[in-house]
């Protein structure tokens, strides 16, 4: 077994080890506090307790979602700052986010979620993000040829004209409404639909191997497009289907738990500072790291200010913002395969 192999099955059982001890401690604290041997106990005993049930439907539920969006939204994020080969690129960089924020504040503004269901608050913000992934790839695309700075350019502006609606309708809402949206924006994690949670759990994992199948060809594209064509890759075929599986994992974590900024800028920018830009086991490692990252911010997020709670967002952002800065002021990110 070569070096290479034994580092990269070394930071794969690392990381999962933090995932792990991660979820452990989110589950035991809160505003209630459960012990580790408490936890152990109610899960022999199995009896419908109190503690029972703020375990297994309030937290557990809570931990999976953090884990699907984390690792979605970091899986997004080496995509695109693969495809683009800039640092800078992010998962809510193409306006995605600015649809699913229009789609869920019309749908809170006109009251709709009373009409037809708690679940049409994702699906309107889904809607929102597929509406925006249409027309950014449609004038992205030129005689067959999808034009990476045409993307990116178009993104940028649909996102703010996506914000500056969000604003108009805020402006223009009732107050009741308007903290609805605020707080959908800042991000939660404490979506209540069961159902929800697995398809974005689910979206997740395909989205991992999808990508991974895509290692290879990401690992080409990272040289350049005319050295990947060369290599005998099909560079339309794969940029398209890179922003197209960006696009559905972000589409459905924002979807689910709002706008939760930096996971998907942070996380792989250090995991490649770390493990190095080798797609096969930056998508590994990045999806472990966002999930531990995103549950790590969600515990805080509950219990800085116990009992009340802060958007998962607002955590995301300081730590996130305070870890990129130092990241940059320490060293460059090599963008050739290693």
């Amino acid at each position: 077994m070569n070096k290479k192999l034994i580092r990269w099955i070394s930071w794969i059982l690392f990381l999962g080890g933090i995932l792990f001890t991660v979820s452990l401690f989110s589950l035991c604290v809160g505003s209630a506090g459960i012990p580790l041997k408490k936890i152990i106990a109610l899960i022999l005993e199995g009896k419908r307790t109190v503690e029972y049930s703020i375990l297994f439907d309030i937290r557990l539920p809570r931990i999976i979602l953090g884990f699907a969006v984390g690792s979605a939204l970091s899986i997004a994020g080496v995509l695109l700052q693969g495809m683009f080969r800039n640092p800078l690129v992010e998962p809510y960089t193409l306006g995605i986010s600015g649809g699913a924020a229009l789609g869920v504040c019309l749908n809170i503004a006109l009251r709709l979620s009373g009409r037809l269901g708690i679940l049409s608050i994702p699906l309107t913000g889904f809607l929102g993000a597929l509406i925006v992934v249409v027309v950014v790839y449609s004038l992205s695309t030129r005689k067959g040829i999808f034009k990476i700075q045409g993307l990116l350019l178009t993104g940028v502006m649909l996102s703010f004209i996506c914000s500056s609606l969000v604003m108009l309708i805020m402006a223009i809402s009732r107050a009741e409404d308007l903290h609805g949206i605020i707080f959908w924006i800042m991000g939660s994690l404490g979506e209540p639909q069961g159902f929800l949670i697995k398809v974005v759990f689910l979206v997740s994992m395909l989205g991992l191997f999808i990508s991974y199948l895509l290692c290879a060809d990401l690992n080409a594209l990272s040289l350049g497009e005319e050295e990947a064509q060369h290599l005998g890759i099909n560079v339309e075929r794969t940029k398209r289907l890179l922003f197209l599986t960006a696009s559905l994992l972000t589409g459905c974590s924002v979807s689910a738990a709002g706008i939760i900024g930096f996971v998907g800028l942070v996380v792989p920018h250090f995991m490649r500072m770390i493990v190095g830009s080798d797609h096969r086991i930056l998508l590994v490692t990045s999806s472990l790291a966002g999930g531990a990252f995103l549950i790590l911010c969600d515990t805080l997020a509950r219990t800085v200010i116990s009992p009340l709670e802060l958007p998962v967002g607002v955590i995301t952002g300081i730590v996130g913002g305070s870890l990129f800065v130092y990241a940059l002021s320490k060293r460059q990110v090599s963008w050739g395969g290693k």
